[in-house]
């Protein structure tokens, strides 16, 4: 596609059904963008983000939509859909591991599902994760033990500002958890118009990986009581995948148009990461709500001097179960209560409004507030 090309494609006026952020999003709700353009190799995409810079618009990038909140009224710039495709292998050895790049377009889950064909191991357990490849760098994608920052190796951008491609290697993109560089150069809705605009468009991944058929030690108790092995145990790649989606099935966390547990953005809400001090006053105020004899909120591995706990655990503590706000519009998912979920007829305001009913409940009960995962475009809590 050439500039021309590109430019020609961004001027298809608002309001085209066919653009709607709805259809676009895991979420299905927003309005119509400006324009809108997708584009399939790697060139074209630089191009689409260059005409737009060029013509002062606002720029959304989307890749499978799975991280996204969209306005009800749409984006008013220009969205650039990222349907850019290709696996390759530059390096395969049984001592070196097996280095894969992955274009940004990619579907993930056909990613994992390649890795687990073909034996390499490193992220079986991130199977089922609905989105594309070039966002998993992003917001440092993780679950059930597993998160890319351990096999990334690079990610290739083009930097906006330096008008350049540029190599980020892994030391560079500061992965913690569910963060890195990457989600740090998004603005957020203080920018013009709520825009948000990233300054590294990811145009391809890099992973190392281990060619074997055995998964990495299992880490997480619920998937190792589903295979029937102890915590740290490894098993056969194919049965670590479909042990992991059978997981996320039961929290309705497999993409399925039939079902609306999953019209969602996966978990609305990270886990909060304390002060120890903070982890302290939390668990007093858990036992004035709970009782002296209720467990304390769980803790998981973090950083020195701080404890990661449960965003799932809060919500429930607080008073918000599975289905709350059932039948809807907008309601918690019957499955799982960090999902925010899209009975079939919400708009992004009464997910919003869903959003701020939990979190501000959540800061009530226990004095933490919790911190929304998906990116929102037009929107604030």
């Amino acid at each position: 596609m050439t500039a021309a090309d590109a430019a020609g494609d961004l001027d298809r006026g608002p309001g085209t059904t066919a653009y709607s952020l709805s259809g676009l999003t895991t979420m299905r709700v927003g309005g119509p963008p400006l324009r809108s353009v997708t584009v399939d190799t790697e060139a074209d995409l630089i191009e689409a983000v260059r005409a737009t810079d060029d013509a002062g618009e606002s720029l959304l990038v989307v890749g499978g939509g799975s991280n996204l909140l969209v306005a009800d009224e749409g984006f008013p710039g220009t969205v650039v859909v990222v349907r850019t495709a290709g696996i390759e292998v530059p390096d395969a050895s049984a001592c070196g591991g097996v280095t894969v790049t992955v274009a940004a377009g990619e579907v993930w889950d056909d990613v994992v599902a390649r890795a687990v064909e073909e034996g390499w191991s490193g992220i079986e357990a991130l199977s089922g994760i609905p989105g594309s490849a070039g966002a998993t760098p992003v917001q440092n994608v993780g679950a059930y033990g597993q998160e890319v920052a351990q096999t990334i190796a690079q990610v290739r951008v083009w930097d906006r500002v330096e008008q350049r491609v540029r190599t980020m290697f892994a030391a560079d993109l500061a992965f913690s958890y569910r963060h890195s560089v990457l989600k740090d150069s998004i603005v957020g809705p203080e920018a013009p118009d709520g825009a948000v605009t990233p300054r590294h468009i990811v145009l391809s991944v890099t992973f190392s990986l281990r060619p074997t058929e055995l998964s990495q030690p299992v880490r997480y108790a619920a998937l190792a009581d589903g295979l029937g092995v102890e915590l740290g145990s490894r098993v056969p790649l194919a049965e670590a995948r479909e042990a992991v989606l059978q997981q996320r099935r039961n929290r309705g966390m497999v993409l399925d148009p039939a079902d609306h547990d999953t019209w969602s953005c996966g978990s609305f809400f990270t886990n909060p990461i304390l002060p120890t001090g903070e982890y302290d006053v939390l668990v007093a105020r858990a036992a004035d709500r709970l009782g002296p004899d209720a467990p304390p909120p769980p803790q998981y591995p973090s950083a020195e001097g701080t404890v990661k706990t449960s965003a799932a655990w809060l919500i429930e503590r607080a008073g918000f179960h599975k289905g709350h706000r059932m039948p809807g519009p907008a309601a918690l998912s019957t499955k799982h209560t960090l999902a925010l979920t899209n009975r079939g007829s919400a708009r992004a305001e009464d997910l919003v409004a869903l959003a701020r009913e939990v979190r501000d409940g959540v800061r009530e009960a226990f004095g933490v507030t919790l911190v929304n995962e998906p990116v929102l475009v037009g929107l604030t809590l």
